[in-house]
């Protein structure tokens, strides 16, 4: 599969810009993977494809504030930082993106804050937009995190043209979120609510969690027309035998395993045995699936509707086959689906 093939037309009006009133209210679109047939429905009515015995497999990670904004010292030009991981707890170490990026360099200090409350200092260029930032604090961890934290705000995607509002902070996070340590959200779990997900568990569906910490490597452009040449930023994940226990006794029992979402997608085939079984493990993936890969864990998988040229379009395009998936999305886009983080749903049986 080259590039190009994803590309497709998607009207700008279809990127949503905030979510739904009501998390379990999204529309959804049921596509049959085998027979092509589209049904549309609301997310709540998802109950209804499963049964008892089901597992369902979500992403427990939780965005953090990782966007944070300040100001260069001597020149006062303004800077965008943006957190990715923590290299080092004890020196304040922090793996970033910063932007302008040439603008900063090494030794170049920092202020965030209105009373300048946080400084950083540049200790190393990692790659042409990457940073090293340590962060000069005085205070105890803890009170290090909590400010950190407080000048940080929710990082919504920047295809979301407009400012953060406070009800992003909860909306822009699932209702299961446990694990601290994403840059962006697992946006199909979005649409679970607790009603939802109680109905569930009354008709019998199990649930597993695992842990995938979101990074920028989920949203970095692919640029090569070869897909086998693009590589993937690693991400850090987990399966605990718990999990792996109850997606296994799932398949032994030929019931249906459904991912919510890619980033559940990715995870499930990064740790999977000979035989189709799924194995604990902890570490890191940076495996890239498009077609024609074939999907080994999830029987289902429920997902947003993807920008074009995206690496998760291609993700779900392996899963639902080529066709079909891009028939489903001109429907998608005919019938006025919503697109993007805060959009509409689809489930793939």
């Amino acid at each position: 599969m080259k590039l190009s093939q994803f590309k497709y037309n998607l009207p700008e009006e279809l990127i949503t810009l905030y979510p739904a009133k009501n998390r379990d209210e999204s529309r959804l679109m049921v596509l049959n993977r085998k027979t092509g047939e589209i049904k549309h429905k609301v997310f709540k009515n998802v109950i209804d494809y499963f049964t008892e015995g089901d597992v369902m497999v979500f992403n427990n990670t939780k965005v953090f504030p990782a966007r944070l904004y300040g100001n260069k010292e001597k020149t006062g030009a303004k800077i965008e930082v943006f957190l990715l991981r923590e290299l080092n707890k004890d020196q304040r170490l922090w793996d970033v993106l910063v932007d302008p990026a040439r603008k900063i360099r090494i030794g170049n200090k920092l202020y965030f804050g209105e009373n300048d409350s946080l400084i950083a200092e540049v200790i190393d260029n990692t790659t042409s937009r990457g940073r090293t930032l340590r962060f000069l604090y005085d205070g105890d961890y803890e009170r290090f995190k909590k400010t950190l934290y407080e000048l940080g705000e929710t990082p919504l995607p920047k295809i979301i043209k407009r400012a953060v509002e406070v009800e992003d902070k909860d909306r822009y996070q699932t209702i299961y979120a446990k694990h601290e340590g994403a840059v962006a959200a697992p946006t199909a779990g979005m649409h679970f609510s607790r009603e939802l997900m109680k109905r569930l568990e009354i008709k019998g569906v199990h649930f597993a969690e695992i842990t995938l910490h979101v990074g920028l490597g989920n949203f970095r452009t692919v640029d090569v027309e070869d897909l086998t040449k693009h590589k993937m930023d690693s991400e850090q994940i987990l399966i605990e035998e718990k999990a792996a226990n109850t997606v296994n006794n799932a398949k032994d029992n030929k019931k249906n395993v459904c991912a919510v979402g890619t980033t559940v997608l990715r995870t499930l085939e990064s740790s999977v045995s000979t035989n189709g079984l799924l194995k604990s493990y902890d570490g890191w993936t940076n495996k890239f699936i498009f077609p024609p890969y074939e999907v080994q864990v999830p029987t289902r998988l429920i997902s947003n509707f993807h920008l074009p040229l995206t690496t998760m379009l291609m993700m779900v395009s392996s899963f639902a086959g080529f066709e079909k998936l891009f028939e489903a999305y001109r429907v998608a886009i005919k019938e006025k689906y919503r697109f993007g983080t805060y959009g509409d749903a689809m489930l793939i049986i």
